[in-house]
């Protein structure tokens, strides 16, 4: 692991902080009128989920871990567990579905995901930005209806509700962002 300064903390990087592994959500750097710069930091457990808001000065030093990424592929869920299978060595693992939190239904059948791993402690599941879903329930296309930030409530395949452009029809396949829950194109 490397050590780095505390006002080279980065959004996204991964700490060993507290007894614990953290990931940095947000970083403001801040100078003071009086007194030394600083970076506070808004951390993320990646085990727990809990959040902590901690100042770094730029003299302090900070563990980085590197996570190991694999990319597995999703077979199924029962009892709560999802079970997922590496497409090189055919293992098969279990990780609970809360992992993903209300991003779980974004999660296809076959799908290929990137779970990361601290050692052999599986951490978190990346989704892909984008995936395509169906609409299943929306309001009729009205025609001369322009979309000029106008949005209709949509529900789609995976029961989600989104908002989406008045020209989108139902039963009509689209893209949406899985981090953001926003549509995103016709697929």
């Amino acid at each position: 692991m490397a050590k780095i300064n505390g006002n080279e903390i980065r959004p996204g990087a991964v700490l060993e902080h507290d007894n614990g592994l953290w990931v940095a959500v947000k970083v403001n750097h801040v100078k003071p009128g009086k007194g030394g710069a600083f970076a506070q930091v808004e951390l993320k457990n990646l085990r727990d989920g809990r959040k902590l808001n901690e100042r770094f000065r730029s003299e302090d030093k900070v563990e980085v871990v590197k996570l190991e990424r694999k990319d597995q592929q999703f077979l199924y869920e029962a009892d709560s567990m999802l079970t997922f299978m590496d497409s090189e060595t055919f293992e098969q693992i279990e990780l609970p579905a809360d992992l993903l939190g209300d991003r779980r239904p974004f999660l296809q059948d076959g799908m290929t995901v990137t779970i990361e791993y601290y050692g052999d402690e599986a951490l978190n599941v990346a989704l892909p930005p984008k995936v395509v879903c169906k609409i299943i329930e929306t309001e009729p296309v009205v025609k001369g209806q322009t979309a000029a930030n106008s949005f209709k409530p949509a529900v789609l395949d995976n029961g989600l509700r989104i908002m989406v452009p008045p020209f989108v029809a139902q039963d009509e396949d689209i893209v949406v962002h899985t981090e953001t829950f926003e549509y995103s194109e016709r697929a």
